[in-house]
């Protein structure tokens, strides 16, 4: 290894160390660390977008268990993610790295002599699998709703238009917004500076539109002679059940939604070599996302219930999309068309967020040999200091889903529904792996430690994230029909062929080979003494 000379700036001196704790895991420098602790706070922030997701998806609230599955569900699960964020962030802190779960599911189960076992690597390629397909049904789940706020938008001004619900339609806005998003991501990394202050405005903005929403929505009921708010004991203890499943069970089920707005706060996880002293910041930044997310969904849903007019008008109008007639039906037309235009505008930012996230995961995983055509997709371009092959290949991949809406609406859903079930369990396992192999193989250098809180926090989050995973796969009612079924367990299966199938084509032999890591941490360890040697001649090797 080598060190740098006295008389260096801090800065200097900490990005020595970041390369180096990245040497040490095998890896070399290839991404700039141009994020800071805002700006990927607002990565973080708006990857979650909990109370627009909550916004997107108010039906499935509504329905399963109604304010008081909104609500105090949120609750519930807010608890149980801030145990799986703390628990996720002490093993970031303790290797910080892109590939995330995955990684420490390898080391955690590695031999007592640091020895690869065929178990961890097992589990440790099929969590990298799980949590990539996450991504990708993640990313295309956000386009999705994006499209149906952008056709829901016509639909507001004339009702009777048919081509928000015509397959072909719905095909084409989709492909357009995955490839804007992607093309965006590929050119705001040419320039350092331009993707965190790309995220830093649009962190602005969602904290801006966020106060304008409810503000608006408040403010019109309380003016209006014709509008009136719902009743406390509506907002807080009102219990809807609409599914034909028992109480209990539409309990669980109702969790979803405050699941779904708080799910994805590895986002920063995956970016974590884009960051300086990583090893501090990303622990913090995990947790006050989830933190941030579960506030402002909280406030956002207990002023989207108190301006309810009709339950009914709200379920069952013309855009199919609730908070769309919620809007229309206390704001009004034109105001309630100005404001989802911004709405969507941001949740068009945050769909650059959650693709760049996406493809620094399958760029990590193609790092480490675990993708068809792995060597390819690891490429950063020069150019546009972005993993491009990746990226190209996530928004393929994500266009492709869109084609289902030509075909079947059920299977779109589907797929659509499976990034919560997906990333549950990436977060799950190497918690679960550290449960295993004891907290004493966590490597010592970290900076957040949960001490004696930490079983606690561990055995919190893998009972939520098992309970919640198996209800997750219910169908919407006890008796569902053909186009009814939850088909989620069917699109993760078929995930599971294909990971299994490439395992035996070429991953047993190439992801996170031995051989091939050696060869790349004696690489990077040069490339850090070749930094070590530019700063200084009188950097002098140990």
């Amino acid at each position: 290894m080598s060190e740098l000379p006295h008389g260096r700036s801090k800065a200097e001196e900490q990005e020595f160390q970041d390369e180096q704790d990245l040497a040490a895991m095998g890896h070399s420098q290839a991404m700039s660390r141009k994020f800071g602790m805002f700006s990927m706070l607002s990565l973080a922030f708006c990857v979650l977008g909990t109370w627009s997701t909550f916004a997107q998806d108010l039906s499935s609230g509504l329905v399963n268990g109604g304010p008081i599955s909104i609500l105090w569900g949120l609750v519930l699960v807010t608890l149980c993610n801030l145990c799986i964020a703390v628990s996720l962030g002490e093993l970031v802190s303790s290797m910080p790295t892109a590939l995330g779960q995955a990684y420490w599911v390898y080391k955690l189960l590695e031999g007592p002599g640091g020895e690869a076992t065929s178990a961890g690597k097992i589990a440790s390629y099929y969590c990298a699998w799980i949590n990539t397909f996450g991504w990708w049904t993640l990313g295309a789940s956000q386009i999705a709703f994006m499209t149906d706020f952008l056709l829901g938008m016509k639909v507001i001004f004339k009702n009777d238009w048919e081509g928000a619900s015509s397959g072909w339609v719905q095909f084409l806005v989709y492909l357009a917004v995955t490839v804007f998003l992607t093309c965006l991501n590929l050119v705001f990394c040419r320039r350092d500076k331009v993707l965190p202050f790309f995220n830093n405005f649009v962190g602005v903005c969602f904290v801006g539109l966020f106060f304008v929403f409810i503000l608006a929505l408040l403010i019109t009921v309380g003016v209006r002679d014709n509008l009136a708010f719902q009743s406390g004991k509506f907002v807080f203890g009102t219990w809807i059940n609409q599914t034909g499943w028992s109480n209990g069970v539409t309990w669980f089920i109702g969790l979803v939604q405050a699941a779904y707005g708080l799910t994805a706060f590895d986002s920063a996880i995956h970016m974590v070599e884009e960051i300086p002293m990583p090893r501090r910041n990303m622990p913090r930044i995990v947790v006050l996302a989830v933190g941030m997310g579960a506030v402002s969904g909280f406030i956002f849903m207990v002023v989207c219930l108190f301006c309810i007019q009709s339950l009914d008008d709200v379920l069952n109008g013309p855009t199919g999309l609730p908070f769309m007639d919620l809007c229309t039906s206390t704001i009004g037309l034109q105001g309630s068309a100005v404001l989802l235009a911004l709405f969507i505008f941001n949740g068009l930012g945050q769909g650059v967020s959650i693709l760049t996230t996406g493809s620094r995961m399958t760029w990590g995983f193609a790092r480490d040999g675990g993708l068809p055509f792995s060597r390819h997709m690891a490429m950063v371009n020069p150019t546009w200091k972005v993993p491009a092959n990746s990226l190209f290949l996530q928004g393929g991949l994500i266009g492709l889903v869109g084609v289902l809406y030509t075909f079947s609406d059920t299977v779109l859903s589907a797929i659509l529904a499976v990034s919560t079930i997906a990333l549950t369990i990436s977060y799950a396992m190497p918690i679960i792996a550290l449960m295993i192999a004891g907290r004493e193989k966590l490597p010592p250098n970290g900076q957040f430690h949960l001490g004696r809180f930490g079983p606690i926090c561990n055995w919190v989050a893998v009972i939520y994230c098992a309970i919640t995973t198996v209800f997750f796969l219910f169908p919407g009612s006890p008796n569902p029909g053909a186009s009814d079924m939850n088909y989620a367990i069917a699109v993760f299966g078929v995930m599971m062929v294909i990971a299994t199938a490439f395992w035996y084509i070429r991953g047993r032999n190439d992801y996170l080979d031995t051989r091939r890591s050696l060869d790349r941490v004696i690489y990077a360890d040069q490339d850090v003494n070749r930094l070590a040697a530019s700063s200084s001649p009188d950097t002098k090797t140990l």
